[in-house]
């Protein structure tokens, strides 16, 4: 099953983001993101409620109402009448936005926070994660967008909703680059995965080995490879040729992930130098190192060019 599915939205006049899916799931996480990103945000509201609600709300701003099964009035069949019932409505964008999660990764949260599951009065919440899994299916095969959690921290979440839903339809393109370790997985959520693997690695050089790709000495080093020039050229012109094309085609946020061993060196420095190009070019950027950050340095920064 894919990671994330549905079709990119953009949520501005008449938006509505109905958040469900199972407890431990990520649902209040995701109020809080798109609260934070411009949605007026109400969680675990009573079904019998939204109509009203949505009869007096402007339309102006878009809205992100969280629907839990612990409400007493909840049912999958009110949910669904609720949903076909807002998507007959001229003025509403209406999104059925669906955080799904594998039963162990629930399990482990559950057992991790030591909270009782809602819908079950025993110790463990097997029997209670189970049940909901099972009542609210008909509900996942109607989402308009589904976000697989079981993998992703708070931070990827927030990254995965900040891609799926924009207020500001007319943002400028948002580029992070970032760099990873094999070892530990390709990132998700990025949408452009190049693998450094090929280059010199510094990590063989007793006085760069404690060394990263921040430093000037490793990125001398690893520009040396006689690959490097026309690699990074070769990667430059793609960028110029892809970027504009995406903002063109309504992209908001593009992720940009360079591979190797370690995480550590060139990996490092391929995201250094694309982002330093990409700036002066005027493109917003963000850089993010996951294994330098692993180990504690705080290592995520925004620059552009201005």
């Amino acid at each position: 099953m894919p990671e994330v599915e549905g079709r990119k939205t953009s949520m501005s006049e008449g938006g509505l983001v109905l958040v469900t899916g199972p407890s431990g799931a990520g649902r209040s996480t995701a109020i809080n993101v798109l609260e934070d990103i411009g949605f007026e945000a109400i969680d675990n509201i009573p079904l019998r409620l939204v109509p009203a609600l949505l009869d007096e709300h402007s339309v102006a701003h878009p809205m992100a109402l969280g629907l839990d099964t612990r409400n007493r009035d909840f049912s999958v069949n009110a949910l669904l009448a609720l949903t076909h019932s807002i998507a007959d409505r001229a003025d509403l964008n209406a999104e059925l936005l669906y955080l799904d999660c594998r039963p162990e990764i629930l399990l482990r949260r559950f057992s991790e926070t030591r909270r009782r599951h809602p819908l079950t009065d025993e110790q463990s919440p097997d029997a209670g994660i189970a049940r909901e899994i099972e009542l609210l299916a008909p509900v996942r095969t109607h989402a308009t967008v589904l976000i697989d959690t079981s993998d992703l921290t708070p931070h990827d979440l927030r990254a995965e909703l900040e891609k799926w839903y924009q207020p500001d339809p007319s943002k400028k393109l948002s580029i992070v680059v970032q760099s990873f370790s094999y070892k530990r997985g390709v990132p998700r959520g990025v949408d452009m995965v190049l693998d450094a693997r090929f280059l010199r690695n510094p990590h063989w050089d007793s006085g760069l080995r404690e060394k990263t790709g921040m430093d000037q000495a490793v990125q001398n080093y690893v520009c040396q490879d006689t690959l490097w020039t026309p690699f990074f050229d070769n990667l430059v012109a793609m960028t110029d040729l892809l970027l504009p094309a995406y903002r063109e085609e309504g992209k908001t946020h593009l992720t940009i992930g360079f591979g190797c061993t370690g995480g550590q060196h060139r990996s490092v420095t391929l995201a250094e130098k694309l982002a330093q190009a990409l700036a002066l070019q005027g493109w917003q950027v963000s850089i993010r190192h996951r294994e330098l950050e692993r180990r504690g340095e705080s290592i995520r920064r925004s620059f552009s060019s201005g």
